[in-house]
């Protein structure tokens, strides 16, 4: 074998070893792409947010930026699937089919407060696209798939409860969740100035706990049949 053949083979075997380093690193700097991008769509908006900002924050080439997710309209989109994709993906580890109709509710009821709260950007993030009158958010096809998975999985839940004589009749899935999140972005999304009205600290630990308690009792008290004995202290 010549010396040139050799050496074209080492190039070869280099550029395979090398391959999934450079895989690592494009991922890497796609994840710090989104997460620099959500930050400055989230504090300035989409009008407002600048792709340069956003290069920087993530501390990478605005060059890649482009090439990796397009223009900063093509980039939002993204940042908002993945939002989307985040919390999905959430719910789907609670692992709610292991659990009785209540339990299973209490579960989904806490994950999503905590969410809202534990996330404050993604109250953000959804008060921006509603701004842009969901315009984008139209756009992603992958967005219903996503959440069929909940609606089927909620509707079951109702339907162990209704087999097994504690939730009653009647109950339409989706307007069910979004009740459940209402409980928790409202809470968050208002938090600042609630408590400068009501004079107090909703941010304060004691607080929150009431707070989220108190959105696991209503949504169980909504779901229980009447004179429905609890099988739990709530």
């Amino acid at each position: 074998m010549s010396h040139a053949s050799s050496s074209r083979i080492a190039a070869r075997r280099a550029g395979a070893a090398d391959a999934p380093r450079r895989t690592r690193n494009s991922e890497r700097t796609k994840e710090a792409i989104l997460a620099a991008a959500r930050a400055e769509f989230c504090e300035h908006g989409l009008g407002g947010a600048r792709v340069d900002a956003i290069a920087e924050r993530a501390g990478a080439n605005k060059r890649l930026l482009y090439h990796y997710f397009g223009n900063k309209e093509d980039l939002y989109r993204a940042v908002l699937l993945d939002a989307y994709a985040e919390i999905r993906a959430g719910e789907r580890e609670l692992n709610l089919e292991a659990l009785s109709p209540d339990e299973a509710m209490d579960r989904l009821v806490r994950f999503t407060f905590r969410h809202f709260l534990d996330k404050p950007w993604f109250t953000s993030l959804l008060s921006t696209e509603n701004v842009q009158n969901a315009a984008f958010l139209k756009s992603l096809p992958d967005i219903p798939a996503l959440h069929s998975p909940l609606v089927g999985q909620i509707e079951k839940i109702l339907e162990q409860g209704r087999a097994e004589g504690i939730f009653r009749d009647g109950i339409d899935p989706i307007q069910l969740y979004i009740s459940i999140a209402a409980l928790g972005y409202f809470y968050v999304s208002n938090m600042k100035t609630l408590s400068v009205i009501f004079e107090r600290d909703l941010g304060a630990t004691n607080m929150i706990q009431e707070r989220e308690a108190q959105a696991v009792q209503m949504v169980l008290r909504y779901l229980w049949k009447p004179g429905v004995q609890p099988v739990r202290e709530l």
